[in-house]
């Protein structure tokens, strides 16, 4: 049964660093792409990163382009998401996916989110 579990969420000042992490369980994780998503209250999950199986490729959303960066340990079995210089409308659950994904699409799995909460 594969889990993912997301961590390192919380309340933040604007301007302000977080490090998310997603511990992943129940199959190879180093054979899968690994993404971070999220959805804001009244608004639709979108995407913010996402890397390759072996760490060399990644994928970003424009509105996070030079502030996150993402990563992972695969002799872990866990995914990083470094999010600085952090702006309130980054205010949401956070999310991370695992699959033989295309950047944006073909995640099997996800975790139950954890609340990032940037304030003003």
């Amino acid at each position: 049964q594969v889990q993912l579990v997301e961590s390192g969420g919380g309340l933040v000042q604007a301007g302000g660093s977080l490090r998310l992490s997603c511990a992943a369980s129940g199959r190879s994780f180093s054979r899968y792409t690994m993404g971070w998503f999220r959805q804001a209250p009244g608004k639709v999950r979108e995407f913010v990163a996402a890397v390759a199986w072996s760490g060399d490729s990644t994928q970003y959303a424009d509105s996070v382009k030079g502030r996150f960066t993402i990563s992972r340990d695969n002799a872990k079995n866990t995914g990083y998401l470094q999010m600085t210089s952090l702006k309130p409308e980054d205010t949401a659950v956070y999310y991370c996916a695992e699959g033989l994904a295309a950047w944006i699409d073909g995640y099997d799995y996800w975790g139950q989110g954890t609340q990032v909460t940037v304030s003003s």
